[in-house]
């Protein structure tokens, strides 16, 4: 080896140097570029995934605020009658108005497009100051009511409390729930045979 001419060093030494290039080198520089484009794969999907998260984010706050103005819409047109709850806060708006109700009779229920009515007739007695305090309180009421064919007239026999009565047809509304639509049977029908 001591004999050998300078280019044969040069030649071991390129010979040494491609073989550590294609074993070594190489192998490591493709694994390397393997890992820096998963990184950035991976850095890129971190990147979706937090737009999704604010998203979401964004999604679950206006579901939020949906279901508060829901329960909103629930107090004011809600799902069933609850005559029962109707005649207690209108009996206790009544009394706290210093009107008696006289008759208080709920109607069956008229069924519109996405809701329903329930019509009740109410015939009061008071005086007429009360009867307004009475009707600002209702029309202040949670619930949602319409007051229609209100009458009201003077009493034969008055007292301080009581000189006229009212007779009137109050509608509160029940939010009706559309029915789902059947699925169609996709089987098709054999034709009669002769």
């Amino acid at each position: 080896m001591r004999e050998w001419p300078w280019y044969a060093y040069v030649l071991v030494a390129v010979i040494i140097f491609g073989l550590f290039f294609m074993f070594y080198y190489k192998p490591k520089n493709e694994e390397l570029s393997n890992i820096k484009a998963e990184r950035e794969q991976t850095e890129q999907e971190v990147r979706r995934l937090k737009l999704k998260q604010k998203e979401i984010a964004e999604i679950e706050a206006e579901l939020e605020k949906m279901g508060v103005q829901l329960r909103e819409l629930e107090t004011i047109i809600p799902a069933r009658e609850e005559i029962d709850v109707i005649l207690r806060r209108i009996q206790q708006l009544a009394f706290d108005s210093r009107i008696n109700i006289t008759n208080f009779v709920p109607q069956a229920l008229v069924n519109k497009e996405f809701y329903a009515e329930k019509p009740i007739t109410i015939e009061l007695t008071g005086n007429y100051h009360n009867l307004a305090t009475f009707f600002n309180r209702l029309g202040n009421f949670s619930r949602l009511f319409n007051i229609e064919n209100f009458n009201i007239k003077a009493l034969r026999n008055q007292s301080d409390a009581s000189t006229v009565s009212a007779t009137t047809l109050a509608k509160t509304y029940i939010f009706v729930e559309p029915e789902p639509e059947p699925a169609k049977s996709k089987a098709k029908k054999k034709p009669a045979r002769k």
